[in-house]
């Protein structure tokens, strides 16, 4: 079955893998990937940190390659190697100059496909992976947000940290990985998305070549939906000179029509722009933070509002009281209509710049199939970011930001 559209191409194999492609005439850089629609959400309790712990082992041994030639394939010509975990994806992906096209996929369906989980470098990567962990513990602006993920999902799969735990890591095995496998792969929520100046047709060329024998592969999963978000506040004390801060509360999911405009009162609030209103608040006005920033992660269910910052120790409370400010202006008051169309213009201008970015495009186009069964034309993301009024806006700000709802995350210089 093949579907053509002005932007992409999209074929599904008999085995029902999805191939998506979009050819890019001004570029010499083919980006591809894999996408699988599992994430660290499908995990339990008990081999929570597993999906991680694949998507490195995906890169220490096949049926056909050994730890060094899957490292060496692609690095030898110039290209660049890589793969990703979140709560509902795990990516392998590739960069390669357009010559080396051909030489990417079949690297990439190797490791995807054939991984075979050797002993020996299960306990090698065992480590380091759990060096990974201590890592990111001693970077707090990453730990708080690990831990708030926690705070706002609680004992639900969505509140696991995508590393697992230091118990959980040095637990698994070739059997577990293989078990997980088997229970969680689909070859109908799996996708291979290309960019490039490559013709479609040579495209599915290949992937005929590389993909016929994968079989078909039905493992249903049923992913546990969060419900009853309860707001908690914890404060944690830190070896730290620094303290740090995470708002934020459950978000609309997916599916929900209030997502894009949701988006654009976070980026309001607190995007990469330096005319956020908490970055004017906070840093340009008081110089309390070095940077501040509210994200918005829609997940299929649910979603995640949060805002992140550190600052000294004696301006905590201060800061904290100045960010709730701020959010109850945007319940407060309306945008005016130069204020609305300014926010319109920038998030729009953001949205573009990033599509100029191939690599990030074709993961974007992977999600999107994988989430939304389309890929929205950025002037179809355009229409729904005109249609949002102030009025929109307010109510959404009425809704979400209820000082009540908030959970709240703090680390605190002190002894833990």
């Amino acid at each position: 079955m093949e579907r053509s559209m002005k932007e992409y191409n999209i074929h599904t194999l008999p085995n029902g893998i999805r191939v998506i492609h979009k050819q890019v005439t001004h570029t010499k850089i083919a980006h591809c990937g894999f996408m699988l629609d599992i994430g660290s959400r499908d995990e339990s309790h008990e081999n929570q940190g597993i999906a991680h712990f694949w998507e490195h082992m995906a890169f220490k041994g096949t049926k056909k390659r050994k730890a060094f030639h899957i490292l060496n394939r692609i690095d030898s010509v110039g290209g660049e190697l890589n793969a990703y975990t979140t709560k509902e994806k795990i990516t392998f992906y590739a960069s390669v100059l357009e010559a080396h096209f051909e030489k990417a996929f079949e690297l990439l369906s190797d490791i995807t496909f054939g991984s075979i989980f050797p002993e020996k470098q299960i306990e090698r990567e065992r480590n380091v992976i759990l060096e990974e962990m201590a890592m990111y513990y001693d970077a707090p602006d990453d730990a708080i947000q690990d831990e708030f993920d926690t705070v706002v999902f609680g004992d639900h799969p969505l509140g696991m940290n995508i590393l697992g735990t230091a118990q959980s890591v040095r637990s698994f095995h070739r059997e577990d990985f293989k078990r997980f496998i088997l229970d969680h792969i689909n070859t109908g929520r799996i996708v291979f998305c290309a960019v490039g100046n490559i013709p479609f047709r040579k495209v599915l060329k290949m992937a005929d070549k590389y993909l016929h024998d994968i079989p078909e592969l039905n493992a249903g999963v049923n992913r546990k939906p969060f419900i009853g978000y309860t707001p908690m506040r914890r404060e944690v004390k830190r070896d730290l000179t620094q303290a740090h801060c995470a708002i934020g509360r459950e978000a609309y999911p997916l599916h929900d029509k209030k997502r894009v405009p949701f988006f654009m009162l976070s980026n309001i609030l607190g995007g990469p722009g330096m005319n956020s209103r908490l970055n004017l608040a906070l840093r340009e006005k008081h110089g309390f933070v070095y940077s501040i920033d509210a994200t918005y992660h829609p997940y299929t269910d649910t979603g995640l509002f949060a805002i992140f910052f550190g600052t000294e120790p004696g301006q905590l409370p201060r800061s904290i009281r100045m960010v709730k400010k701020e959010l109850q202006i945007l319940k407060n008051k309306p945008l005016g209509t130069l204020q609305l169309h300014t926010a319109k213009e920038q998030i729009m201008g953001q949205l573009a710049m990033s599509e100029e970015n191939n690599a990030s495009f074709m993961l974007m186009m992977a999600k999107s199939i994988l989430d939304l069964d389309r890929v929205d034309t950025l002037e179809a993301t355009f229409d729904k970011i005109r249609k949002v009024s102030a009025t929109d806006l307010q109510e959404m700000a009425d809704e979400m930001f209820v000082e009540d709802e908030l959970s709240e995350l703090t680390y605190v210089p002190g002894n833990s």
